[in-house]
């Protein structure tokens, strides 16, 4: 009877101590849960809106969003240039990006020979690695040269006098504008959404596209009509990854922006970024209002980040469910 009493009071012990050890487990993961995914925004945010105070106080936050006149002599800032620099951007880059990653996810998961597949997706994703720096600096000594000389002057040529798209190729073709940093955006991130939607693609059960050959679909509708729909929510996660990738994209963009505070009216006018003022302009800051200004323009990336991930969450959610519908 003791050693049956002591056996039972140890697994009591060993049941009590687990118990212990997993409730501190769900806490110690609990709180970093709650501290990575809304803690440390917050903190950021508020941090950011106490360091931009002064700007907000001196300029409203209103007129700095539709001011676009940035004059560190005059101290007179305006963050439109910058906010709609980035934002366009960011949108033709995904423009391009968007497709084209899709394309290679089917290509690889589809319609590459096995012996392929390996091969094209190592090279996809070793893109990934090379750092952005990289980028910036093959896209100023190649591939602007090229797109001033040859690309930007032959579209400006058969596209220059069409009606309402003309506009957009007017100018002069110097190879440094918003073309040349969407193209070299669209290529830092199509590795990371190519990446993700083909994983979504190999995870899509075999038995329903056998099905679906059964019914007699051919192999375009079923990647139309079985593959995409099954995995809309990884392609909206490879998207929402690109976009925040494009949003915060820094050293690529420097290089081949212009750096050019002002409104792009064209494909061929060059431009800036938030991300761009900020790396540039951070370091000559020698005054509270033009320090304050730049870290008003870190706080509207911020929430300009936050506000667009959301809206396309958002919108890709309802594409998702009319797909599955």
């Amino acid at each position: 009877m003791e050693v049956v009493s002591s056996v039972k009071d140890r697994a009591n012990s060993i049941k009590i101590r687990a118990g212990r050890v997993d409730k501190f487990v769900k806490v110690l993961l609990g709180f970093w849960a709650l501290f990575v995914g809304l803690l440390f925004p917050l903190i950021v945010v508020l941090v950011l809106f106490k360091e931009s105070k002064l700007a907000i106080d001196t300029f409203g936050l209103v007129k700095f969003l539709t001011n676009s006149n940035w004059d560190p002599v005059a101290e007179n800032f305006g963050g439109l240039t910058m906010v709609v620099g980035t934002l366009i951007s960011t949108f033709l880059a995904m423009l391009i990006a968007t497709p084209v990653s899709i394309g290679i996810a089917i290509f690889i998961t589809e319609l590459a020979p096995k012996w392929l597949k390996p091969i094209i997706s190592t090279a996809v994703e070793l893109l990934a690695a090379i750092p952005s720096i990289i980028y910036g600096m093959w896209g100023f000594l190649v591939l602007a040269p090229v797109m001033g000389d040859k690309v930007e002057p032959w579209l400006q040529d058969k596209l220059g006098n069409l009606p309402i798209i003309g506009q957009l190729f007017s100018g002069t073709p110097t190879g440094i504008d918003v073309l040349t940093t969407s193209l070299v955006l669209s290529i830092m991130i199509i590795p990371f959404m190519a990446a993700v939607v083909r994983d979504s693609f190999n995870m899509v059960p075999a038995i329903m596209k056998e099905s679906a050959y059964g019914l007699g679909a051919t192999q375009w509708e079923v990647i139309r009509h079985v593959v995409i729909p099954y995995t809309a929510s990884g392609i909206a996660g490879g998207l929402i990854l690109a976009t925040g990738r494009a949003l915060g994209e820094t050293m690529a963009v420097t290089f081949v922006a212009g750096n050019n505070p002002q409104i792009p009216k064209s494909l061929f006018d060059s431009f800036t970024t938030i991300t761009v003022a900020l790396a540039n302009q951070f370091t000559e800051a020698d005054t509270d209002i033009y320090l304050s200004s730049l870290y008003l323009l870190a706080l509207l990336l911020f929430l300009v980040s936050f506000i667009l991930l959301a809206i396309a969450k958002y919108m890709i959610l309802r594409l998702e469910k009319r797909w599955k519908a």
